[in-house]
């Protein structure tokens, strides 16, 4: 109610003011309360807000009689200012429908106003909705989730100095930039979902609900049967990988809000025209330093959580982007959810001692919780215990140098994702693995197989991804997946009271076919060849080895890496070498067993072909100059 008398009283005092003329009484209160504002109505209030203020500013400068809302006493005038003791001119009632109509500004003189206009168009610009305060205490459990105690100067300096802005090299135009390290866990993420909307919904970025689970799903259906992106980025326009990226937040906030909301979080008084001043004076070493400024506004439909992302870009790309937007999923999720996903809610999500986003913070914006783990589902630690992994099917996948060194294991899950787009963990960093066609993900007879093999074991795992089971559990397997070992062989794996993924998978490799195994007479057991891209958005001055002490090389730009990936047929190279022995021992050469081997010698090697790998066995790369780097 106080709300709409007030929204009267502007209106009145901006006609008043534009007209020249004494301000009139308010209209008598009505009776009946007015119906709860929309947004788009709650919008235009606000703008007419700034436009009166602005209109009665311009008035006072110039000694002209101002109107002023009811609720603000008007400011004692001079003798020669007070209005004559006329009848006011009637004020007309505005029809509900021509609410929506803007009063005229240009009523007054431009070249009185001209200096002003300006500063009202941007405010109108920018909406005037700053969104909710957060209480402090709210503000407080946010920094202690997010930073803990004792958070060093140099770690708040990398997350409150990352924007999430494209790179202008027109090679990587499609990529996010990094400039401080930390944060990366955020920009590889939101990358890996620009890079779904840049390949395969470009014709569809300026729908606002493209991103709806219901759009994509018969969207996916499509593209995964008949589509391949091209890897032409230079030519994406500014307004293209822009919405590109407002649909991955709204995606992203919406994945973490169960579908029904989202959080956007925001600066107070930032508009267009004044940010980089006000952001320049900006210092977060506390909760309260944040709590001062951080604002948050909640919406339950995608169009308008796109409206408002679309409209705050510019703040989202200034110093504060990274960690706004990491605030905007954490409010999206509710920080009392965040605990509750969590095996060790003690710990901060950024981790001590260099800043790096958590595992937590990765899985939160891929699955919509800040699960700990990769693995599928959660695993039973017997006593009511158990650990959290990945719930269910996700949109962009996740794969990690770590399980190359047998430290974790990702699940079919994040490993399989609904678009061939991965994020790529390492000890310390996170790029982007991408290929331009879901059809490599496309598995044949046998490699469906394997997979429900691999599920059915894992399913049995109790060991935190050691790739080991129990004999009972291995019975289980068996039974699951029809597979029938002769009474020896069985006995033989089960020996030594623990079944190790190795072995089972070099047994079932000798096991023919048609017993549940994979060994297949023909040889033929489905090579693979694709293109697959790696996206590294790092972008800092590094030490030149050659240059003088104290001086720096030029700045090492985001790097695009093509590479060719061929996937020999399922054919280990220990089996490989042990038939080659076996050969050489009898004098017998056997080509079939020789064209099955993986042509080794041709394989380029680095560390993120060990998370390919990981993807796909066996895997042999090459590319075309440097070694691509995930680091």
């Amino acid at each position: 109610m106080a709300d709409r008398e007030e929204d009267e009283e502007l209106q009145m005092a901006l006609r008043m003011s534009l007209q020249g003329s004494p301000p009139a009484q308010p209209e008598p209160k009505r009776s009946k309360p007015p119906a709860p504002e929309s947004p788009e109505a709650e919008a235009r209030r606000k703008q007419r807000e700034l436009m009166a203020a602005a209109a009665e500013k311009r008035l006072r400068s110039f000694g002209s009689p101002a109107a002023k809302p009811a609720a603000v006493p008007l400011a004692p005038s001079s003798p020669q200012l007070q209005p004559a003791a006329a009848e006011p001119a009637p004020v007309p009632v505005v029809a509900k429908e021509e609410e929506k109509a803007e009063p005229e500004p240009t009523e007054v003189p431009m070249e009185e106003a001209k200096g002003e206009v300006k500063e009202v168009e941007v405010e109108e610009e920018e909406g005037g909705d700053e969104g909710e305060e957060v209480p402090l205490d709210v503000a407080e459990n946010l920094w202690a989730m997010v930073f803990g105690n004792g958070v060093s100067k140099a770690v708040l300096a990398q997350w409150s100095n990352q924007g999430i802005r494209f790179s202008s090299d027109p090679e990587t135009t499609m990529g996010l930039v990094q400039h401080e390290g930390g944060p990366c866990g955020v920009l590889a993420t939101v990358q890996a979902y620009v890079l779904k909307y840049v390949l395969f919904f470009s014709e569809e970025l300026g729908n606002p609900e493209a991103n709806d689970p219901l759009y994509t799903l018969g969207q996916r259906r499509f593209y995964q049967s008949s589509f391949a992106a091209g890897d032409d980025f230079s030519s994406l326009t500014d307004e293209r990988k822009t919405r590109a990226l407002v649909h991955a937040m709204v995606e992203i906030l919406f994945l973490c809000g169960t579908g029904e909301r989202a959080v956007v979080a925001s600066i107070a008084c930032v508009n267009r025209g004044k940010m980089d001043a006000v952001l320049e004076g900006l210092s977060f070493e506390s909760a309260t330093d944040l709590q001062k400024v951080l604002r948050t506004s909640t919406v339950t439909s995608r169009k308008d959580a796109f409206n408002i992302l679309l409209a705050n870009i510019p703040l989202f790309e200034s110093r504060l982007g990274a960690m706004l937007f990491l605030i905007s999923a954490l409010f999206s999720r509710g920080l009392e959810h965040i605990q509750a996903d969590r095996d060790d809610p003690s710990q901060p999500l950024v981790t001590a001692p260099f800043g790096h986003a958590s595992q937590e913070i990765v899985n939160l914006l891929l699955c919509g919780e800040a699960v700990p783990n990769v693995f599928d589902g959660k695993m039973d630690l017997g006593g009511g215990m158990s650990l959290k992994g990945i719930p269910n099917n996700v949109e962009v996948g996740f794969l990690t140098l770590l399980e190359s060194l047998n430290l974790c294991k990702v699940g079919q899950y994040l490993k399989s994702p609904k678009w061939p787009i991965w994020v790529v963990g390492s000890e310390s960093h996170y790029t982007v693995l991408f290929a331009l066609n879901p059809n490599v993900q496309e598995e044949n007879e046998l490699e469906e197989r394997e997979s429900k093999i691999r599920r059915a074991f894992d399913a049995q795992d109790q060991s935190g991804g050691g790739g080991f089971i129990s004999v009972e559990g291995f019975q289980q397997v068996l039974r699951d997946t029809n597979i029938i070992f002769p009474s020896d062989k069985l006995e033989d794996l089960c020996n030594a009271g623990i079944i190790v993924w190795s072995e089972f998978w070099h047994a079932l490799l000798q096991l023919d076919k048609r017993a549940g195994g994979m060994k297949d007479p023909t040889g033929l057991m489905g090579k693979k060849q694709f293109t697959i891209y790696h996206f590294n958005g790092i972008a800092k001055s590094v030490l030149n080895g050659n240059a003088n002490i104290g001086s720096s090389s030029p700045i090492q730009r985001p790097r695009l890496c093509k590479l060719n990936v061929t996937v020999p047929p399922r054919w280990t190279q220990d089996e490989y070498l042990a038939d080659v022995v076996s050969a050489s021992t009898s004098g017998s050469k056997d080509d079939s067993v020789l064209s099955l081997a993986p042509p080794v010698q041709t394989s380029q090697h680095a560390p993120l072909v060990d998370c390919i790998r990981t993807r796909w066995p066996r895997a042999v790369c090459s590319w075309a100059g440097d070694v691509p780097s995930i680091v």
